[in-house]
C-alpha cells in the first residue's frame, strides 16, 4: 500500500466516478471500507472509530437526468497512513442511515 501523507497528487475534481476509482486504484488507494451495524468503519484489517480516521477528500457525483442518482465517495486515512474509501448515496436515501452521517461528522478533516 502506498502512503502519501500530504495527498498532494490527488485532484480535487474529476468528471465521473469511474475516473476517480481508476485514479485511486492507480495510487494504491483501492481499499474499500464499510460501515458496520455496530457503528464502526471497517476495512484494511481494522475497525475504526471516527477519531481513528482523517477525511482527506470528498467527491460527489450527480446523475445527468435523475436528481436521486447522487453518490458520494469519501477518501479516508488512518493514523498509520493507510488510505481507503467508502461510497454512499448522499441525501435522504443513504445506504447507512443517520448513524453513518453522525460518524462522518465526527471524523477530523485534513487541514482543519
Amino acid at each position: 500500500m502506498i502512503r502519501d501523507p500530504d495527498y498532494k497528487l490527488l485532484p480535487t475534481t474529476m468528471n465521473t466516478l469511474t475516473e476517480v476509482m481508476e485514479m485511486l486504484a492507480d495510487k494504491g488507494y483501492d481499499n474499500e471500507l464499510t460501515f458496520s451495524e455496530q457503528g464502526r468503519m471497517e476495512g484494511m484489517g481494522k475497525s475504526y472509530r471516527p477519531e481513528d480516521l482523517t477525511l482527506i477528500r470528498t467527491y460527489r457525483f450527480e446523475g445527468p437526468s435523475d436528481p436521486a442518482d447522487n453518490t458520494a465517495l469519501y477518501l479516508l486515512a488512518d493514523k498509520d497512513g493507510l488510505v481507503g474509501y467508502i461510497m454512499d448515496v448522499y441525501g435522504y436515501d443513504s445506504n447507512y442511515g443517520n448513524a453513518f452521517s453522525e460518524f462522518l461528522k465526527n471524523i477530523p478533516v485534513k487541514g482543519v
